[in-house]
Formats: C-alpha cells, structure tokens, sequence
C-alpha cells in the first residue's frame, strides 16, 4: 500500500509531511506505518517503516533526524547525523538535506518552516510540553538559527480533537492556575468532566509567540482508527500497545 502523507501549503516547497499509518509493515494493533521504536513492535519492522518514511522524504534513513521525548520543553539543534536521540520535544536546524522528526499519537506535531532563513523546526507538543513551553522554545531556538519570528510558519498535524479529549477537574484546575483565560480551551462534559481542546491551546500559544502564521490540519486521531494511531482510544479498547504516527520536514 503507498503510503499517504499529509502536507501543508504553508511549508512548501519544502519537503513534508505528516505521515497516517497508511503503506507500513507492521501489523496486529501496530497495523500500517509505526514508526515508534518505543513501542513493542518488531524492531525490524520498525526500521523499515522508518526506510519508507525517509525514502519518501528523499533523505537517506540516517539523515532521519528524531529525539527521545519525554513532555519538556527542551529543544536541541541538530546539524548532522545522530549517533544517539537527546531527551529532548523539539528539534532545530539550518543544516540542508537532514530531516527533522517527531513521534505522536493524540499529542500535536508542530512543523516549523523559516523558507527565506532556511531555517526548519519540528516539536511534539502534549499538553505537559505545550504548557511547559515546547512550541516558544522551538520558535526561539530557530531565531538563534538566523530565523525571523514573523517569517516561521507553523502547522499543527494530526491530534485528538476537543470532543475526543475528556478530562478531570485537575487538569482544568491546572490550565486556570497557569492562565484564567485558558478556561476558553475547555467546553463543559458529563457530571464533572470536561473536554479540553489541545489544537486550539497549541494555536493560541504559537500566535502569542509570533510566528508569522500557525494552523492546524483538522484531522482527528481519535475518531480516524483507520489513519492514525491514538493512545487515548488503545486505552479504551484495552490494546496492549499502540503505534506511533510520525511527521517530518527536511531543509
């Protein structure tokens, strides 16, 4: 099956993408394109789903740049090869010919493009990362890179969508100790639940921050089981694991 991948306007001519599960090797829950060698998939499989990914990028499979992520805020700039993965949410670079990856499923993955800096960024931003600062670290790191704020263009791939995103009175308890005006990211649920909408929290905060324009692609990873994985709806089914989306943009 070939492989479906999802690009924005706004980051060509640059090669992207923000790869569904659509054309993979794995099969079982992991069926389709994973891409996460955390998960507990056949590590074999994995590789080739990642030589798929970087074939269709036009980057050879080491030039496929990722980090180990762990819902910081951390960002590092890369300009070559990696021999390891950094703990880190978010990847820089002005470095030609790399391709700069992130793994999700529900979370957000933000490209970032400076196309008259050649300057490229990539973040996964959950919500511990987009409330610690991922998506303003990414911005700032690519401005050291000689980016311009208002030249960024950022595009948010495929998340859970507000609808899909139930949560306890903790959580909105957190958000409005961080902001009051973030109680506009969460509409009312049963009883006292609610659900809170990460997109829109993940757009709000890279406006604030300047980017010369940020959007979301609209595409649910909760309610499309045939085109994304999605952590939350492994939970409810009950999976024993689940498989990893991955997005990319190379210089």
């Amino acid at each position: 099956m070939t492989l479906e991948i999802l690009t924005s306007d706004s980051l060509a001519p640059l090669r992207h993408g923000f790869f569904t599960r659509k054309g993979g090797a794995s099969s079982g829950v992991f069926e389709g394109l994973n891409c996460g060698t955390g998960s507990s998939d056949q590590t074999e499989i994995v590789a080739i789903n990642r030589d798929r990914v970087a074939a269709a990028l036009g980057v050879d499979s080491d030039h496929l740049a990722g980090v180990h992520q762990v819902h910081s805020a951390d960002v590092v700039a890369v300009n070559g090869p990696q021999t390891d993965k950094p703990r880190a949410d978010g990847l820089v670079t002005a470095t030609p010919g790399l391709a700069l990856s992130v793994l999700t499923a529900d979370c957000q993955p933000v490209l970032f493009a400076d196309k008259t800096a050649r300057v490229i960024g990539a973040a996964h931003a959950g919500w511990k990362g987009a409330m610690a600062g991922v998506l303003e670290a990414t911005v700032d790191a690519m401005v050291a890179l000689g980016a311009t704020r208002d030249g960024i263009h950022a595009v948010i791939g495929p998340s859970i969508s507000q609808r899909a995103y139930e949560v306890g009175p903790e959580f909105f308890d957190d958000f409005l100790a961080e902001d009051p005006e973030n109680t506009r990211f969460f509409a009312g649920g049963d009883g006292d639940r609610m659900h809170f909408d990460l997109p829109g929290y993940g757009l709000a905060r890279l406006r604030a921050a300047g980017v010369g324009s940020a959007e979301w692609t609209r595409h649910c990873t909760y309610f499309d089981a045939d085109r994304f994985y999605s952590y939350r709806r492994s939970v409810h089914r009950k999976d024993p694991d689940y498989g990893r989306l991955i997005s990319a943009i190379v210089l």
